[in-house]
């Protein structure tokens, strides 16, 4: 069954989507909930066991495989309850047609069913003719999972290294596996080839005879080679790419992962032009491998979907991304987190995140993870961060462990922003024999780290009165720069009326086109870049510098000759976008003159 919208939540933080399918599956609509932190997850059982009066029964981190065990118990609950609140919704009857209006109100005008239903009950309400018609034809939104590769930390028992399948991403992947879900795993933050082959442990990832695959794969990328390597690795194992979920480099939310100066445009471009190429080898590579495993091989062609994410904010931005690159779906993100209906952010970080402008949202060093962290300035996280640094005790205890991947000091790994790591470093930092400048420098380097894999979790247990005692209830919050532009906070029905171009939710009328804010990001980037090499270049980094400027010179002149070739596309704000276009050109041929004087 196709889709009933053309939009997607996309994973945020650890905490604000983890129960996102509750609230907004039954309308049709896609979320994806993060699997990091297994401690939250049984946090949110328990709620919810207690809310729908549902037995609990406590999987402590006695138990044996209990990460997975919790993740799957989650996903069970999540499965059952949505389904339960769709087929109510279905159920009509004259007290409860609410939410099937509001389902329908919610669809795209161009949407098919929208057009099948009004054409149903033109001549008046039959309830049982839009009750069968509701069952045959309306689906639910799925419950997508998101793993972040890279947070594979290895676990111990008495000191003793358990084996790679107790690894955290390993045991996500197994307790979504054994969840009843029928729905996609997004893997985002790079390839891991460990965690690609453990994958092929499990049947649901396989398709059946129909081309039916339970449990899809989604690979979130920020460029086509990238996205090639990865989907061509799995095919290998025998495992099919569902979707290509390309995202922004840095015009997102959470960690952002630049790219050498490719650009969401001409990226986009890229797998357009290339999909098929992108069908034919991959797929003629999982064929040989299901036959080699002597598994089941398709008869029918298998799905393959472009979606993208990352800055986009309004109604003629969506559709001009779905038409011109023939997309399957366009995810929105930071604007769900004015979206109480939608996601879990605490009261006060709402009302933070509404007031916030350009100069309170900006690229920071503070994720452990080592990769630039999107951060709203004032975050009560990173002020209590301060505090610990003003009375002499920087860093924090590290209660979850879940990024505990720096091995400097111990063997088991710990987190570089907790404690006893920058305890011990800045320690050997003292004992250097250098300037006073460069120490300060390199203390600063180390207790700018904060403790997000707690702080993106504390908003939901603030949210929902769980005790905050064990991690402390200072909250990070990771929007994209496009959330300078929102300042209300917005029911679901607005927030889709703002999508679908029904309404306008934006205050501002100086919001810059998704294109060229993303370029300006990447033109501050390469400054960035630049000023670092100045003090030591060398012929690589000058290489990297050049080859990284003329992409974003490739990617302004695609966007003039394609914005010039479509009459019809912003046709309102043309003059200021190509004139925009003519500013960050004008920034980069000065950037230039620096790269050649290095």
């Amino acid at each position: 069954m196709k889709n009933s919208h053309s939009f997607h939540i996309p994973v945020m933080g650890i905490g604000f989507t983890i129960d996102s399918p509750l609230k907004v599956a039954q309308f049709g609509i896609d979320s994806v909930i993060s699997l990091v932190d297994d401690i939250l997850v049984e946090k949110m059982r328990k709620i919810y066991s207690e809310k729908f009066e549902i037995p609990y029964k406590e999987i402590s981190d006695k138990v044996d495989d209990f990460r997975a065990k919790r993740i799957t118990s989650y996903l069970d609950l999540l499965h059952d309850q949505t389904e339960e609140k769709f087929n109510q919704l279905k159920n009509i009857t004259s007290e409860k047609s609410k939410a099937l209006m509001d389902y329908i109100h919610m669809l795209p005008e161009y949407s098919s069913l929208k057009k099948d239903f009004l054409k149903l009950t033109e001549e008046g309400v039959d309830f049982s003719k839009i009750k069968d018609w509701a069952n045959k034809n309306l689906s639910m939104g799925s419950i997508d999972v998101n793993i972040m590769t890279k947070i594979d930390k290895g676990n111990y028992v008495d000191k003793e290294l358990l084996p790679i399948e107790y690894n955290d991403a390993h045991a996500a992947l197994r307790g979504y596996s054994n969840s009843k879900l029928s729905s996609s795993l997004i893997l985002s933050a790079g390839m891991n080839p460990r965690l690609y082959t453990y994958m092929s442990n499990f049947d649901d990832f396989f398709p059946d005879v129909n081309g039916n695959i339970k449990k899809k794969i989604i690979l979130k990328v920020s460029d086509y080679r990238s996205a090639f390597i990865q989907g061509k690795f799995l095919a290998k194992k025998g495992l099919w790419v569902s979707e290509y979920r390309v995202e922004s480099g840095l015009n997102c939310g959470g960690h952002a992962f630049a790219t050498d100066g490719f650009l969401m445009g001409p990226v986009l471009k890229e797998f357009k032009e290339n999909k098929e190429t992108l069908i034919s080898q991959t797929q003629e590579l999982m064929q040989q491998a299901l036959k080699d495993a002597d598994r089941i091989i398709p008869t029918k062609e298998l799905e393959l979907k472009i979606t993208t994410q990352g800055g986009v904010g309004t109604g003629e931005e969506h559709s001009f991304l779905l038409e011109e690159y023939q997309l399957d779906s366009v995810g929105w993100g930071s604007p769900f987190l004015l979206v109480p209906e939608a996601t879990s952010v605490d009261e006060k970080t709402v009302v933070q995140l509404a007031e916030a402008k350009e100069q309170d949202l900006y690229l920071s060093n503070s994720s452990p993870l080592g990769v630039p962290f999107n951060t709203l300035k004032g975050n009560t996280k990173d002020v209590q961060r301060q505090m610990l640094i003003d009375k002499g005790r920087p860093g924090t205890s590290c209660p979850n462990k879940f990024i505990a991947l720096n091995h400097e000091f111990k063997d088991t790994g710990l987190c570089t922003a907790s404690r006893e790591y920058q305890h011990l470093k800045l320690k050997e930092i003292d004992a250097l024999e250098i300037s006073s400048e460069e120490k300060e420098e390199r203390v600063n380097k180390v207790t700018e780290k904060s403790c997000i894999c707690v702080g993106l979790g504390t908003s939901t247990l603030l949210l929902n009165n769980i005790s905050t005692k064990k991690v402390g209830d200072g909250v990070s919050v990771c929007p994209g720069p496009n959330m300078a532009y929102y300042d209300k906070i917005m029911s679901l029905c607005d927030i889709t009326d703002h999508i679908y171009g029904r309404k306008d939710m934006l205050t501002r009328t100086d919001r810059p086109n998704v294109f060229v804010k993303e370029l300006s990001l990447y033109i501050t980037h390469l400054q960035d870049k630049v000023n670092e090499a100045k003090t030591t270049i060398d012929k690589k980094q000058l290489r990297t510098l050049t080859k990284f400027k003329k992409n974003l010179e490739a990617g302004i002149e695609y966007y003039n000759e394609l914005f010039l070739a479509k009459k019809d596309a912003f046709k309102n704000s043309k003059e200021t976008l190509l004139n925009s276009l003519k500013i960050e050109q004008q920034k980069l041929v000065l950037i230039g003159l620096e790269i050649e004087n290095l």
